[in-house]
C-alpha cells in the first residue's frame, strides 16, 4: 500500500512538473530558459521583414541557448553591476519606450483613405495641365545668348549649341534637352516663357533668370501623365504617416514644461 501511495505521488509531480517543461527550450547551469524568448527572438526577425521559417527555428534555438551561456558568463563576472552597462540599459529603455509611444500613437491615429485621396488631389491639381519636352542652352551673358539665336537663324543645330556652350551641367550634354516635365518644374521666368511657345519654337529673345541666360525651344507638348491613385497610394500613406509623426512630436515639445 504505502509502495503505491508513493508511485501515485511521483506519478502526479511528474504531471505536474510536465507544463513548466514545456515552457522551457532548455536549462542552462541549472537556469530554465523559457520558451518565450525563442517567441521574441522571432517576433523581432518578423518586424525585420524576415518570417521565421521551419529551417530556423533549430538555428534560434541555438541562438537563445547561446546567448543564455554568454548572459550567466557576464553576469558571473559582475559586468551587469558596472556603470557602463547601466547608462546603455537606460538608453536602451529610452528607446523602446519612445518606439512604442510612437507605435501606439500611429496605431490610435491611422491615416484614412480619404486623407489619401485628398493629399493625391493636390498632387494632381499641382502637377496636371501640360507637360514639355524642352531645351534650353544656358550662358551667363545676355550677348552670348542673342549670338545663340543668330546661330539657330544661320541654321547651327540647336543640340549641337547645347553641348558646346550651355552652363547646365545637368542637360548640356544631352543637347539642352530637359525631358517631359510640368511647368511648375521650372524657376518662374523660365516657365513663364516656356509655355508660350508652340511646338518646335524657340524663344525669340533670351530669358533671364537666377540661373542666367536661357534660350528655349520646346520639341513637343502633352497632357501631363498623372501616376494613378492605386499605385502611389503606399508612398502617400507613408508620408501622411511621417507628417502625423512629426506634428505629434511636435506637440509633445510645445507642450513640454521646460526650466
Amino acid at each position: 500500500m504505502k509502495q503505491a501511495i508513493l508511485a501515485a505521488l511521483a506519478a502526479a509531480t511528474f504531471a505536474a512538473a510536465l507544463p513548466a517543461a514545456a515552457q522551457n527550450v532548455a536549462i542552462v547551469n541549472g537556469k530554465p530558459v523559457p520558451k518565450a524568448r525563442i517567441d521574441m527572438l522571432q517576433q523581432q526577425l518578423a518586424k525585420a521583414g524576415r518570417p521565421v521559417t521551419p529551417e530556423m527555428q533549430g538555428q534560434i534555438r541555438d541562438e537563445v541557448i547561446a546567448r543564455e551561456i554568454f548572459m550567466q558568463e557576464a553576469q558571473k563576472r559582475g559586468l551587469d553591476g558596472t556603470e557602463d552597462f547601466k547608462a546603455q540599459m537606460e538608453l536602451a529603455r529610452q528607446t523602446i519606450l519612445i518606439r512604442d509611444l510612437f507605435a501606439d500613437y500611429q496605431k490610435a491615429n491611422p491615416v484614412t483613405d480619404a486623407e489619401i485621396k485628398g493629399e493625391y488631389d493636390k498632387f494632381v491639381a499641382a502637377n496636371g495641365g501640360k507637360e514639355y519636352k524642352a531645351r534650353h542652352i544656358l550662358v551667363e551673358k545676355e550677348e552670348d545668348a542673342k549670338k545663340i539665336l543668330g546661330d539657330l537663324k544661320k541654321g547651327q543645330k540647336f543640340e549641337d549649341i547645347a553641348k558646346k556652350q550651355s552652363k547646365d551641367p545637368g542637360s548640356g550634354a544631352n543637347g539642352g534637352d530637359l525631358d517631359w516635365a510640368n511647368a511648375s518644374s521650372y524657376v518662374p521666368e523660365f516657365a513663364e516663357a516656356m509655355i508660350k511657345l508652340k511646338k518646335g519654337e524657340t524663344t525669340a529673345v533670351p530669358v533671364k533668370s537666377q540661373f542666367g541666360w536661357h534660350v528655349i525651344r520646346v520639341d513637343d507638348l502633352r497632357d501631363a501623365q498623372m501616376p494613378k491613385l492605386e499605385d502611389v497610394r503606399p508612398q502617400i500613406a507613408q508620408q501622411l504617416q511621417q507628417q502625423k509623426l512629426a506634428q505629434f512630436q511636435e506637440s509633445l515639445r510645445k507642450g513640454a514644461k521646460i526650466e
